[in-house]
């Protein structure tokens, strides 16, 4: 999808990129993928498939966190290889000098598969494809630290903290284009009311990314077998955040009894469906939506149909649900 902040890359640019990584031969060069943050290329060199991410131009308007986020994601992607048993592609070359481009990029195996979503699968390897999502879950949940937040800003002592200053960013980067957000900001008095359930939260690697398109399926002698992608949004968080994208056409907590029970059947500490559980879940829906209503405003116009799929999603689900979660002990 277009998006004001994706870098236009020339094929000459490119094949000077995979020079500087010591990779030539390259043939073959065409866009990539569904992201609608960084560009993406498919690349063929020496008759192998690599994927090419560049990052936006440092001219472009972004968000805060969204600052350095390259970095970031190739430092998960070696967090996962190393720590958990999920498939992700190995990174070859990473590059934040500035000296071809005035951008960060990374070069790395292109997985040969499909998007999760556009596989053919019967009824049961669908169910088994949630199953395993949720049980890829449970592994990068078992990466822990003791500093919450986004690694290429500041870290907190505790998830109350870090949430807080998250919230308070989105809600800021609202202002400085010339909007409010009223729904950022009961946010984030919810967030202040629960402070204390919030303060138990422990510190896991957290996706909060985990739609479709970034999981890469191929059949292999019958059998899917599946790669996880674009980690590029993590952070050191509460794991309940992650429980948004399990079964997300299933937004109460209570009703997601298949991906908890896949999640539980790996998880080195299972969920328990409770009220502080319900509570940590309901702030990071409606922390989603205040993503959604920030990103709009650095990525779209309203001639683009980003801007009221934001619009919509975020306020009609994310932020309903959450504020309707966080409301009823009320």
């Amino acid at each position: 999808m277009r998006s004001r902040t994706k870098n236009n890359i020339s094929d000459e640019i490119i094949k000077k990129l995979f020079d500087a990584a010591k990779i030539s031969g390259v043939t073959d060069i065409k866009p990539l993928g569904a992201g609608e943050f960084n560009a993406v290329f498919a690349v063929t060199a020496n008759g192998k498939e690599y994927a090419l991410k560049v990052a936006p131009s440092p001219e472009a308007e972004i968000l805060p966190y969204e600052k350095g986020m390259m970095a970031s994601e190739v430092y998960w992607y070696k967090r996962m290889r190393e720590d958990t048993p999920i498939n992700v592609p190995e990174v070859y070359f990473y590059d934040d000098s500035k000296k071809i481009i005035s951008s960060d990029y990374f070069i790395m195996d292109k997985i040969d598969g499909e998007q999760s979503d556009k596989i053919t699968m019967s009824h049961e390897e669908k169910r088994t494809l949630k199953a395993n999502i949720a049980q890829m879950a449970a592994e990068m949940h078992k990466i822990k630290s003791d500093k919450f937040g986004y690694i290429q800003q500041q870290l907190y002592d505790n998830w109350y903290h870090a949430v807080r200053a998250m919230t308070i960013s989105l809600i800021d980067s609202c202002k400085s284009k010339g909007y409010r957000s009223k729904r950022g900001e009961k946010l984030l008095n919810y967030i202040d009311e629960y402070k204390e359930v919030l303060k138990k939260a422990k510190c896991r690697m957290v996706n909060y990314d985990i739609w479709m398109p970034n999981i890469i399926a191929k059949r292999i002698d019958g059998k899917i077998k599946y790669w996880w992608i674009d980690p590029e949004r993590c952070f050191w968080g509460d794991r309940m955040a992650d429980f948004i994208c399990l079964d997300m056409m299933q937004p109460d907590l209570k009703q997601k009894t298949e991906a908890i029970a896949a999640y539980n059947s790996v998880a080195e500490e299972p969920v328990e469906v409770n009220r502080e559980t319900e509570i940590r879940y309901g702030v990071m829906m409606a922390y989603m939506g205040l993503l959604m209503e920030a990103e709009k405003y650095y990525r779209y116009s309203p001639a683009h149909f980003g801007w009221w799929r934001n619009i919509f999603a975020g306020a009609m689900f994310f932020y309903k649900t959450g504020f309707d979660i966080l409301k009823s002990d009320k």
